[in-house]
Protein backbone atom coordinates (compact mmCIF):
# COMPACT_ATOMS: atom_id res chain seq x y z
CA UNK A 1 0.00 0.00 0.00
CA UNK A 2 1.29 3.40 -0.86
CA UNK A 3 2.18 5.89 1.94
CA UNK A 4 -0.62 8.21 0.80
CA UNK A 5 -3.19 5.45 1.18
CA UNK A 6 -1.86 4.46 4.58
CA UNK A 7 -2.07 8.08 5.66
CA UNK A 8 -5.75 8.21 4.92
CA UNK A 9 -6.77 4.77 6.16
CA UNK A 10 -8.69 6.18 9.19
CA UNK A 11 -10.94 8.15 6.92
CA UNK A 12 -14.21 6.97 5.50
CA UNK A 13 -16.76 7.91 2.89
CA UNK A 14 -20.30 7.23 1.89
CA UNK A 15 -20.75 8.45 -1.60
CA UNK A 16 -17.92 10.66 -0.56
CA UNK A 17 -18.66 12.54 2.63
CA UNK A 18 -16.54 15.48 3.74
CA UNK A 19 -14.37 15.90 5.66
CA UNK A 20 -14.00 12.17 5.44
CA UNK A 21 -11.61 10.40 3.14
CA UNK A 22 -14.51 9.74 0.76
CA UNK A 23 -13.85 6.15 1.39
CA UNK A 24 -14.70 5.66 3.88
CA UNK A 25 -33.70 -6.06 7.93
CA UNK A 26 -35.64 -7.52 7.24
CA UNK A 27 -37.81 -5.63 9.72
CA UNK A 28 -41.32 -6.30 10.71
CA UNK A 29 -43.50 -3.53 9.40
CA UNK A 30 -45.48 -1.48 11.92
CA UNK A 31 -49.13 -2.34 12.24
CA UNK A 32 -51.34 -1.00 9.49
CA UNK A 33 -54.03 1.54 10.22
CA UNK A 34 -56.69 -1.13 9.66
CA UNK A 35 -55.15 -3.62 12.08
CA UNK A 36 -54.63 -0.84 14.64
CA UNK A 37 -58.28 0.23 14.41
CA UNK A 38 -59.48 -3.35 14.73
CA UNK A 39 -57.55 -3.75 17.99
CA UNK A 40 -58.27 -0.29 19.32
CA UNK A 41 -61.92 0.81 19.62
CA UNK A 42 -60.72 4.35 20.35
CA UNK A 43 -59.30 4.60 16.85
CA UNK A 44 -62.66 3.53 15.41
CA UNK A 45 -64.41 6.31 17.31
CA UNK A 46 -61.99 8.88 15.94
CA UNK A 47 -62.57 7.58 12.44
CA UNK A 48 -66.36 7.88 12.90
CA UNK A 49 -66.02 11.44 14.15
CA UNK A 50 -63.92 12.32 11.12
CA UNK A 51 -66.52 10.91 8.76
CA UNK A 52 -69.21 12.97 10.41
CA UNK A 53 -67.52 16.19 9.33
CA UNK A 54 -67.34 15.26 5.68
CA UNK A 55 -63.85 13.75 5.74
CA UNK A 56 -62.19 16.88 7.18
CA UNK A 57 -59.95 15.89 10.08
CA UNK A 58 -59.90 18.51 12.87
CA UNK A 59 -56.45 19.34 14.23
CA UNK A 60 -57.31 18.06 17.70
CA UNK A 61 -58.45 14.73 16.26
CA UNK A 62 -55.39 14.44 14.02
CA UNK A 63 -53.11 15.11 16.98
CA UNK A 64 -54.93 12.60 19.19
CA UNK A 65 -54.89 9.95 16.49
CA UNK A 66 -51.15 10.46 15.88
CA UNK A 67 -50.39 10.13 19.59
CA UNK A 68 -52.50 6.99 19.81
CA UNK A 69 -50.87 5.34 16.80
CA UNK A 70 -47.40 6.25 18.05
CA UNK A 71 -48.21 4.71 21.40
CA UNK A 72 -49.58 1.62 19.69
CA UNK A 73 -46.41 1.03 17.69
CA UNK A 74 -44.13 1.81 20.62
CA UNK A 75 -45.82 -0.48 23.12
CA UNK A 76 -47.00 -3.39 20.99
CA UNK A 77 -44.28 -3.95 18.38
CA UNK A 78 -42.41 -7.15 19.35
CA UNK A 79 -39.57 -6.26 16.96
CA UNK A 80 -38.59 -2.91 18.43
CA UNK A 81 -34.92 -3.91 18.37
CA UNK A 82 -35.11 -4.30 14.59
CA UNK A 83 -36.40 -0.75 14.19
CA UNK A 84 -33.59 0.94 16.06
CA UNK A 85 -29.96 1.07 15.09
CA UNK A 86 -28.02 -1.78 16.75
CA UNK A 87 -25.18 -0.98 19.09
CA UNK A 88 -22.02 -3.07 19.10
CA UNK A 89 -23.29 -4.88 22.17
CA UNK A 90 -26.32 -6.08 20.22
CA UNK A 91 -24.05 -8.26 18.11
CA UNK A 92 -23.44 -10.54 21.05
CA UNK A 93 -25.28 -13.86 21.14
CA UNK A 94 -28.85 -13.07 22.16
CA UNK A 95 -31.80 -15.25 21.27
CA UNK A 96 -34.65 -13.96 19.19
CA UNK A 97 -33.03 -11.47 16.83
CA UNK A 98 -31.00 -11.51 13.63
CA UNK A 99 -27.82 -10.43 15.39
CA UNK A 100 -27.68 -13.69 17.34
CA UNK A 101 -26.91 -15.81 14.29
CA UNK A 102 -23.49 -17.40 14.22
CA UNK A 103 -22.01 -16.38 10.88
CA UNK A 104 -18.91 -18.10 9.55
CA UNK A 105 -16.49 -15.77 7.73
CA UNK A 106 -16.47 -16.35 3.97
CA UNK A 107 -13.65 -18.46 2.62
CA UNK A 108 -10.46 -16.62 1.63
CA UNK A 109 -11.76 -13.24 2.85
CA UNK A 110 -8.33 -12.30 4.22
CA UNK A 111 -6.65 -13.07 0.89
CA UNK A 112 -9.31 -11.02 -0.89
CA UNK A 113 -8.77 -8.01 1.38
CA UNK A 114 -5.01 -8.23 0.96
CA UNK A 115 -5.43 -8.43 -2.81
CA UNK A 116 -7.72 -5.40 -2.82
CA UNK A 117 -5.19 -3.48 -0.71
CA UNK A 118 -2.51 -4.18 -3.30
CA UNK A 119 -4.79 -3.09 -6.15
CA UNK A 120 -5.77 0.07 -4.27
CA UNK A 121 -2.14 1.01 -3.73
CA UNK A 122 -1.48 1.02 -7.47
CA UNK A 123 -4.88 2.03 -8.86
CA UNK A 124 -6.06 5.63 -8.43
CA UNK A 125 -9.73 6.15 -7.56
CA UNK A 126 -11.82 9.35 -7.38
CA UNK A 127 -12.00 8.93 -3.62
CA UNK A 128 -8.25 9.63 -3.45
CA UNK A 129 -8.43 13.01 -5.17
CA UNK A 130 -9.64 15.33 -2.41
CA UNK A 131 -7.94 16.43 0.78
CA UNK A 132 -10.64 16.05 3.45
CA UNK A 133 -8.67 18.09 6.00
CA UNK A 134 -8.57 21.29 3.95
CA UNK A 135 -9.69 24.19 6.15
CA UNK A 136 -11.09 21.94 8.90
CA UNK A 137 -8.07 21.39 11.12
CA UNK A 138 -8.06 25.08 12.07
CA UNK A 139 -11.59 24.90 13.48
CA UNK A 140 -12.36 24.60 17.16
CA UNK A 141 -13.42 21.09 18.35
CA UNK A 142 -17.15 21.88 18.38
CA UNK A 143 -16.99 23.49 14.95
CA UNK A 144 -14.89 20.66 13.53
CA UNK A 145 -17.42 18.09 14.73
CA UNK A 146 -20.28 20.13 13.30
CA UNK A 147 -18.38 20.41 10.01
CA UNK A 148 -18.07 16.62 9.90
CA UNK A 149 -21.82 16.29 10.39
CA UNK A 150 -22.59 18.89 7.73
CA UNK A 151 -20.26 17.30 5.20
CA UNK A 152 -21.72 13.86 5.85
CA UNK A 153 -25.26 15.14 5.33
CA UNK A 154 -24.32 16.85 2.08
CA UNK A 155 -22.47 13.83 0.70
CA UNK A 156 -25.56 11.70 0.12
CA UNK A 157 -26.32 11.29 -3.61
CA UNK A 158 -23.49 13.71 -4.42
CA UNK A 159 -20.08 13.40 -6.06
CA UNK A 160 -17.09 13.93 -3.80
CA UNK A 161 -15.75 17.06 -5.43
CA UNK A 162 -19.22 18.68 -5.40
CA UNK A 163 -19.58 17.97 -1.67
CA UNK A 164 -16.09 19.30 -0.99
CA UNK A 165 -16.70 22.54 -2.89
CA UNK A 166 -20.02 23.12 -1.09
CA UNK A 167 -18.30 22.69 2.28
CA UNK A 168 -15.59 25.12 1.26
CA UNK A 169 -18.23 27.74 0.40
CA UNK A 170 -19.88 27.24 3.77
CA UNK A 171 -16.48 27.56 5.44
CA UNK A 172 -15.58 30.73 3.53
CA UNK A 173 -18.90 32.29 4.58
CA UNK A 174 -18.44 31.31 8.22
CA UNK A 175 -21.34 28.84 8.32
CA UNK A 176 -19.55 25.71 9.51
CA UNK A 177 -20.70 26.11 13.10
CA UNK A 178 -24.04 25.37 14.67
CA UNK A 179 -24.47 28.95 15.93
CA UNK A 180 -23.76 30.63 12.60
CA UNK A 181 -25.86 28.21 10.58
CA UNK A 182 -28.73 28.55 13.02
CA UNK A 183 -28.71 32.33 12.45
CA UNK A 184 -28.40 32.06 8.66
CA UNK A 185 -31.53 31.94 6.54
CA UNK A 186 -32.41 28.82 4.58
CA UNK A 187 -32.18 30.60 1.22
CA UNK A 188 -28.54 31.52 1.86
CA UNK A 189 -27.68 27.97 2.89
CA UNK A 190 -29.38 26.60 -0.20
CA UNK A 191 -27.47 28.93 -2.51
CA UNK A 192 -24.13 28.00 -0.94
CA UNK A 193 -24.56 24.22 -1.10
CA UNK A 194 -25.97 24.14 -4.64
CA UNK A 195 -25.54 21.92 -6.72
CA UNK A 196 -25.33 19.05 -4.21
CA UNK A 197 -28.02 16.44 -4.64
CA UNK A 198 -31.39 17.41 -3.12
CA UNK A 199 -29.91 20.74 -2.03
CA UNK A 200 -33.32 22.26 -1.15
CA UNK A 201 -34.16 19.46 1.26
CA UNK A 202 -30.63 19.40 2.66
CA UNK A 203 -30.69 23.15 3.31
CA UNK A 204 -33.84 22.65 5.37
CA UNK A 205 -32.27 19.73 7.25
CA UNK A 206 -29.10 21.69 7.97
CA UNK A 207 -31.11 24.55 9.40
CA UNK A 208 -33.08 22.16 11.61
CA UNK A 209 -29.94 20.29 12.71
CA UNK A 210 -28.20 23.56 13.63
CA UNK A 211 -31.16 24.64 15.74
CA UNK A 212 -31.19 21.30 17.59
CA UNK A 213 -27.43 21.38 18.18
CA UNK A 214 -27.64 24.92 19.61
CA UNK A 215 -30.65 24.35 21.83
CA UNK A 216 -29.92 20.81 23.03
CA UNK A 217 -26.16 20.33 22.78
CA UNK A 218 -24.77 23.81 23.41
CA UNK A 219 -23.56 24.14 19.84
CA UNK A 220 -22.00 20.67 19.72
CA UNK A 221 -23.36 17.54 18.03
CA UNK A 222 -24.82 14.36 19.60
CA UNK A 223 -22.22 11.88 20.82
CA UNK A 224 -24.18 8.63 20.41
CA UNK A 225 -25.56 6.75 17.42
CA UNK A 226 -29.09 6.78 18.80
CA UNK A 227 -29.08 10.56 19.28
CA UNK A 228 -27.57 11.17 15.85
CA UNK A 229 -30.31 9.08 14.25
CA UNK A 230 -32.89 11.48 15.68
CA UNK A 231 -31.49 14.36 13.63
CA UNK A 232 -33.23 15.26 10.35
CA UNK A 233 -31.59 13.58 7.35
CA UNK A 234 -29.31 11.32 9.40
CA UNK A 235 -29.41 7.58 8.71
CA UNK A 236 -27.27 4.68 10.00
CA UNK A 237 -24.46 5.23 7.49
CA UNK A 238 -24.06 8.91 8.37
CA UNK A 239 -24.44 8.24 12.08
CA UNK A 240 -21.58 5.72 12.16
CA UNK A 241 -19.46 7.89 9.90
CA UNK A 242 -19.88 10.87 12.23
CA UNK A 243 -19.12 8.75 15.29
CA UNK A 244 -15.81 7.71 13.75
CA UNK A 245 -14.77 11.05 12.31
CA UNK A 246 -16.12 13.41 14.97
CA UNK A 247 -15.88 11.34 18.16
CA UNK A 248 -13.24 8.74 17.23
CA UNK A 249 -15.62 5.94 18.23
CA UNK A 250 -16.04 2.86 16.06
CA UNK A 251 -19.52 1.47 16.65
CA UNK A 252 -20.33 0.18 13.19
CA UNK A 253 -19.25 -0.11 9.56
CA UNK A 254 -20.04 2.71 7.14
CA UNK A 255 -21.73 1.10 4.15
CA UNK A 256 -22.44 3.07 1.00
CA UNK A 257 -23.50 1.92 -2.45
CA UNK A 258 -19.96 0.75 -3.35
CA UNK A 259 -19.48 -1.31 -0.17
CA UNK A 260 -22.99 -2.74 -0.61
CA UNK A 261 -22.36 -3.72 -4.24
CA UNK A 262 -18.86 -5.16 -3.81
CA UNK A 263 -19.79 -7.13 -0.67
CA UNK A 264 -22.66 -8.78 -2.52
CA UNK A 265 -20.55 -9.55 -5.59
CA UNK A 266 -17.94 -11.20 -3.39
CA UNK A 267 -20.64 -13.26 -1.64
CA UNK A 268 -19.70 -11.81 1.74
CA UNK A 269 -23.22 -10.94 2.90
CA UNK A 270 -26.68 -12.47 2.91
CA UNK A 271 -30.16 -11.80 4.23
CA UNK A 272 -30.92 -13.15 7.72
CA UNK A 273 -31.69 -16.86 7.47
CA UNK A 274 -31.37 -16.89 3.67
CA UNK A 275 -28.74 -17.47 1.03
CA UNK A 276 -29.74 -14.45 -1.07
CA UNK A 277 -27.61 -11.32 -0.99
CA UNK A 278 -28.60 -8.29 1.04
CA UNK A 279 -31.12 -5.81 -0.38
CA UNK A 280 -29.92 -2.58 1.22
CA UNK A 281 -26.73 -0.99 2.62
CA UNK A 282 -28.16 -1.36 6.12
CA UNK A 283 -28.64 -5.11 5.70
CA UNK A 284 -25.10 -5.27 4.34
CA UNK A 285 -23.77 -3.43 7.39
CA UNK A 286 -25.48 -5.83 9.77
CA UNK A 287 -24.29 -8.88 7.85
CA UNK A 288 -20.67 -7.69 7.62
CA UNK A 289 -20.51 -6.85 11.32
CA UNK A 290 -21.44 -10.44 12.20
CA UNK A 291 -18.14 -11.85 10.95
CA UNK A 292 -15.68 -9.10 9.98
CA UNK A 293 -13.19 -8.42 12.82
CA UNK A 294 -13.75 -5.04 14.41
CA UNK A 295 -10.22 -3.89 13.60
CA UNK A 296 -11.26 -3.95 9.93
CA UNK A 297 -14.45 -1.92 10.39
CA UNK A 298 -12.85 1.43 9.59
CA UNK A 299 -10.50 0.49 6.76
CA UNK A 300 -12.97 -1.74 4.91
CA UNK A 301 -14.90 1.28 3.64
CA UNK A 302 -11.89 3.00 2.09
CA UNK A 303 -10.79 -0.24 0.48
CA UNK A 304 -14.13 -1.19 -1.04
CA UNK A 305 -15.15 2.32 -2.09
CA UNK A 306 -11.93 2.88 -4.03
CA UNK A 307 -12.07 -0.68 -5.37
CA UNK A 308 -15.67 -0.13 -6.45
CA UNK A 309 -14.77 3.11 -8.21
CA UNK A 310 -11.73 1.82 -10.07
CA UNK A 311 -12.06 -1.95 -10.61
CA UNK A 312 -15.38 -3.39 -9.43
CA UNK A 313 -17.42 -0.65 -11.09
CA UNK A 314 -21.24 -0.64 -11.23
CA UNK A 315 -21.27 -1.12 -15.02
CA UNK A 316 -18.78 -3.29 -16.87
CA UNK A 317 -16.59 -4.27 -13.89
CA UNK A 318 -12.97 -4.84 -14.87
CA UNK A 319 -12.86 -8.48 -13.83
CA UNK A 320 -9.97 -9.26 -16.18
CA UNK A 321 -7.79 -6.78 -14.27
CA UNK A 322 -8.97 -7.88 -10.81
CA UNK A 323 -6.37 -10.01 -9.02
CA UNK A 324 -8.91 -11.65 -6.70
CA UNK A 325 -11.43 -12.67 -9.38
CA UNK A 326 -10.71 -16.36 -8.67
CA UNK A 327 -12.34 -15.88 -5.26
CA UNK A 328 -15.34 -13.94 -6.58
CA UNK A 329 -18.54 -15.87 -7.44
CA UNK A 330 -19.70 -12.94 -9.60
CA UNK A 331 -16.52 -12.61 -11.68
CA UNK A 332 -17.28 -11.87 -15.35
CA UNK A 333 -21.03 -12.36 -14.80
CA UNK A 334 -22.06 -8.72 -14.35
CA UNK A 335 -19.85 -7.70 -17.24
CA UNK A 336 -21.55 -10.08 -19.68
CA UNK A 337 -25.06 -9.34 -18.44
CA UNK A 338 -24.44 -5.61 -18.76
CA UNK A 339 -23.30 -6.01 -22.34
CA UNK A 340 -26.39 -8.09 -23.13
CA UNK A 341 -28.64 -5.48 -21.55
CA UNK A 342 -26.97 -2.71 -23.54
CA UNK A 343 -27.54 -4.58 -26.81
CA UNK A 344 -31.17 -5.20 -25.88
CA UNK A 345 -31.84 -1.57 -25.06
CA UNK A 346 -29.95 -0.10 -28.01
CA UNK A 347 -32.16 1.05 -30.92
CA UNK A 348 -32.30 -1.19 -33.94
CA UNK A 349 -30.51 0.00 -37.00
CA UNK A 350 -32.64 0.79 -39.99
CA UNK A 351 -31.79 -1.03 -43.16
Amino acid sequence: MSPSLLRHTPYLTSTVPFPIRYFISSTKMPKTRLSTMQQNPGAQKIQLKCSEVGGVVPNRVRKRRGEMLAKEVKTESPDEKFLRHPEIEDLANKSGNIYSQSIQPPANWERVIEGIRRMRSSEHAPVDSIDPDEGVTSLQPKERRFAVLVGSLLSSQTKGHVTHEANQRLLENGLLSADSMDKADEVTIKSLIYPVGFYTRKARHLKQVAEICVSKYDGDIPSTVDELLLLPGVGPKIAHLVMIMAWNKVEGICVDTHVHRVSNRLGWVSQPGKKQGTRSPEETRVSLQQWLPKEEWVSINLLLVGFGQSICTPLRPRCAKCTVSQFCPSAFKDMSSTATTSRTLSPKKKH
